[in-house]
């Protein structure tokens, strides 16, 4: 087990961890035809950055829950070469499809176990910060922050479905067994912050209030379900 962050009654330690993009894609697995990217990544997707940051998945506490918060100032479309799969098991002729990704973007984690552990693996990540696609590199920036409890602004924060209302309902991978065999989904709600268009959208739904962890900013701070591995493998 690793030591927790320092909690003092209503108030705790965390890190707060920025990861900035200027491009980043996630893809939609309920979309063949075209590369549609989801809103925002997975929580899966996120532990994933954080074991390339650790080193592995055995470096990871299983029981490691983090806040997370992301955010695209625009978004856009552009070709990219495809390599179809034949029923054959072989690639096929490669065909131009369209790719859909979101652009300047921010992910926000907070982290409230082990904070200076991963404040140390931040400073010097054993593997390359990639956000969404493996050729989407990113950079992070760490620095600990108190979080109170109050009532704090949504804004781009990812959300399980009974948290919160309001905001767009998606269907996401918490987990993934290391074999890829099974995956974990869960219900989650998040404040879309750009429009299909690439136009900003309507910020009313990004200003919605919820209870529990706040930074001192302001910003709401939930702690999602473990994305370790082995919470797929249990299912």
């Amino acid at each position: 087990m690793t030591p927790s962050s320092e909690v003092s009654g209503d108030e705790r330690e965390a890190l707060e961890v920025t990861v900035t993009a200027p491009i980043a894609s996630f893809r939609d697995p309920l979309y063949s035809a075209v590369a549609v990217t989801l809103p925002c990544p997975a929580p899966a997707t996120v532990g994933g950055l954080l074991a390339a940051v650790a080193g592995g998945w055995d470096d990871v506490d299983p029981q490691l829950r983090f806040g997370m918060a992301f955010t695209a100032q625009a978004a856009g479309i552009d070709l990219e070469t495809h390599w179809p799969l034949e029923i054959r098991g072989t690639f096929g002729q490669p065909v131009p499809r369209e790719h859909h990704f979101l652009a300047f973007t921010e992910l926000t984690i907070w982290i409230t176990e082990d904070v200076v552990g991963w404040e140390r693996r931040f400073r010097r990540p054993v593997w390359p910060l990639r956000l969404g696609r493996s050729q989407d590199l990113a950079t992070a920036r760490a620095r600990r922050v108190r979080l109170h409890r109050g009532t704090g602004v949504v804004g781009g924060a990812l959300l399980p479905a009974k948290a919160g209302r309001g905001g767009t309902l998606l269907q996401l991978p918490t987990a993934i067994s290391r074999d890829r065999s099974r995956t974990r989904w869960d219900t989650y709600r998040h404040r879309l912050s750009v429009a299909a268009s690439g136009r900003p959208a309507p910020q009313a739904l990004s200003d919605a209030l919820v209870e529990g962890w706040v930074t001192q900013e302001g910003r709401a701070v939930h702690l999602l379900a473990p994305t370790h591995p082995m919470q797929a493998e249990a299912v």
